[in-house]
């Protein structure tokens, strides 16, 4: 884990001193910012931050805008901090895509427990990651998708979903299944937020789209035509 680089971005000075304190231990390079304008300055600067560790309550942009752009960018893994428990806030982390939860007050020790087997996790999944079906190739470590040799943008959720279909090629999915798998939590919200990401997404992957089957009364299934 040597040499890897965390963001901790904090407005309190002295959180951010306790978190590096802990993590520099460890072996880890550690960025700081202070609001979440310098974050985001820092992380588009810096190609090479292995994991965010962000706070929710900052002046500026919060943490729940920082990692919604972060999201839209990148994969990096985000752990938030927040001196709030309830329900919904862990709810709409989970949804925007943050890996962790952590409400303060909380020790350090734990925190840099869970950075460690986060960086391991995604160290580990690093290899093969590359996924080809009918002309489309998934880039899982770079984040990209080409279709036909030619690069497509996707927002994060896109890219996950398009990626769940990959790993299940030729299985019939229910719209639950997805919501679990790729919104990383029970969903008791519309289930048809599924529907809206896979018409965006095959319109996005133009007459590769196809291979987006619909099951009706159940959810879609993805197979080369």
């Amino acid at each position: 884990m040597e040499d890897l680089k965390i963001l901790v971005v904090d407005d309190e000075s002295r959180m951010r001193k306790l978190v590096k304190d802990f993590l520099t231990k460890d072996g880890y390079i550690v960025l700081e910012a202070e609001d979440g304008q310098q974050a985001l300055d820092i992380f588009y600067n810096d190609k090479d931050i292995s994991l965010v560790i962000l706070d929710v309550m900052m002046p500026k942009r919060d943490g729940w805008e920082v990692c919604r752009e972060i999201r839209d960018n990148s994969k990096v893994p985000i752990i938030m901090l927040t001196a709030k428990s309830e329900e919904r806030d862990e709810l709409l982390g989970f949804e925007l895509g943050v890996d962790e939860y952590i409400s303060k007050p909380f020790s350090p020790k734990i925190l840099a427990a869970r950075v460690s087997a986060i960086l391991r996790r995604t160290n580990q999944n690093v290899n093969n990651q590359v996924m080809e079906a009918g002309g489309i190739v998934v880039n899982k470590v770079a984040h990209s998708v080409q279709v036909d040799g030619k690069e497509i943008e996707l927002s994060y959720k896109e890219f996950e979903l398009l990626s769940f279909f990959f790993e299940n090629k030729g299985v019939a999915l229910s719209r639950e299944k997805i919501l679990n798998n790729v919104w990383n939590y029970d969903y008791f919200g519309d289930a048809r937020t599924i529907d809206t990401h896979v018409k965006k997404l095959r319109g996005k992957l133009g007459s590769k789209g196809d291979m987006i089957k619909t099951i009706w009364g159940m959810g879609y299934k993805f197979e080369e035509t």
